[in-house]
């Protein structure tokens, strides 16, 4: 089971991008209702000794109308704004961070993730924000790092924030967990995920499935079941969750669980997709004596129009007929499945199939059509065209 990367970076993103509003070009403060209220200290542990830097008095007034601005939505101008205050000479610290930081939250809302990154680096080298700015600077240029595969600078920029902030907050250990996920350091990510997850009275289901995905990738698999059986159990009416426990026993190589969770999805109505009824399917095919479960799932699919009349369906039905001794339905749909093939190896296949029955002219028929889509070892072919 494999965790789509970006589920968890995309949450934290836009919940950075909300973080930064200022109202006047003298301090970093946040809006609420009409008052402008002080900053709440987001990093009281944080390593960082705050600059104490304001705004110039010769960027004062330019350095408010880029905030009034970037308040109004304007990114175009919030950027243009922006870069006429990093190119001004005599800008401090504070007029040229806080410049940056604005125009990377412009740059992401107009899908510039480029220059976002190169803002916030600016922002962090000028070095001029109280620790607020700076860190929620760090923390995106870290995810968007990381959303970017650019995994091994990210993760050292998220690590730097991490040890300078100090920071035990769940959704940032959570980050981290992803990103050793992301770069299959499945043992390393498991404490990050496990201390979030933990340390949360109500934890997100999508930390709780990450946790269970790391485990299963790193091979433990009771660990694994563990939590997706808590999952399931706390959403016994959420599909995903139970077909995730049916994908957990099956990695751990049980298959008769697997199977069980899954018919009682098909027997609620609740198998709607192709993914699904094939993960079912497949899953009785890898457990022996249950051909006829599988052919029983394909034809309810294909019935219902849920699977498609395709070549791995096709294939996947003739040989659960043929390992079931129902030689004629195997041939059947070995026949409908050839055609459908990439290459002859079905056609192959069938024709050994016809050369067993003694349907010696199908045979040679099946494989000459094996030569004509090209098969591996043609040879096996030519042996059943040169029989008498």
């Amino acid at each position: 089971m494999k965790f789509r990367k970006q589920a968890v970076l995309s949450l934290f993103i836009a919940a950075a991008l909300g973080g930064v509003v200022v109202t006047d070009a003298t301090a970093q403060t946040r809006s609420s209702g009409r008052k402008a209220e002080k900053a709440q200290v987001m990093f009281p542990e944080a390593t960082r000794q705050e600059p104490g830097v304001k705004a110039s008095a010769k960027l004062g007034r330019k350095l408010q109308k880029l905030i009034d601005v970037y308040n109004k939505d304007d990114h175009e101008q919030t950027r243009a704004l922006a870069d006429e205050i990093l190119a001004t000479d005599g800008a401090n610290e504070y007029d040229k961070s806080l410049a940056a930081q604005l125009a990377s939250q412009a740059a992401y809302s107009l899908d510039d993730t480029a220059a976002a990154k190169d803002y916030l680096r600016q922002a962090l080298e000028f070095n001029g924000l109280d620790n607020n700015g700076h860190y929620q600077s760090m923390l995106m240029l870290a995810q968007l790092q990381l959303a970017d595969d650019e995994l091994q600078e990210g993760l050292a920029t998220l690590d730097r924030y991490l040890a300078e902030t100090r920071s035990t907050r769940p959704e940032d250990l959570v980050i981290k967990g992803q990103a050793l996920y992301q770069m299959e350091r499945y043992q390393e990510a498991i404490a990050p995920l496990k201390q979030a997850v933990e340390s949360t009275p109500e934890p997100r289901d999508t930390w709780v499935q990450l946790l269970m995905a790391t485990y299963a990738e790193a091979g433990q698999s009771a660990e694994a079941i563990r939590l997706a059986e808590q999952l399931a159990a706390k959403n016994p009416d959420d599909k995903k969750a139970q077909t995730n426990l049916a994908t957990v026993y099956a990695q751990a190589d049980q298959m008769d669980k697997a199977a069980a969770v899954l018919e009682k999805l098909r027997a609620a109505g609740q198998l709607t997709e192709e993914r699904e009824y094939r993960q079912l399917y497949v899953t009785y095919a890898n457990m022996d004596g249950h051909e006829k479960d599988v052919i029983e799932v394909i034809n309810d699919g294909l019935q219902k129009g849920i699977l498609k009349p395709d070549h791995q369906t096709y294939l996947a039905l003739a040989q659960s007929y043929y390992y079931s001794d129902q030689i004629p339905q195997a041939i059947e749909n070995w026949q409908k499945a050839a055609p459908l093939s990439k290459d002859g190896e079905t056609y192959l296949n069938l024709a050994r199939v016809l050369w067993q029955e003694g349907r010696i002219p199908e045979a040679k028929q099946a494989a000459q059509q094996a030569l004509a889509k090209g098969v591996r070892n043609p040879e096996d072919a030519r042996k059943i065209l040169n029989l008498k």
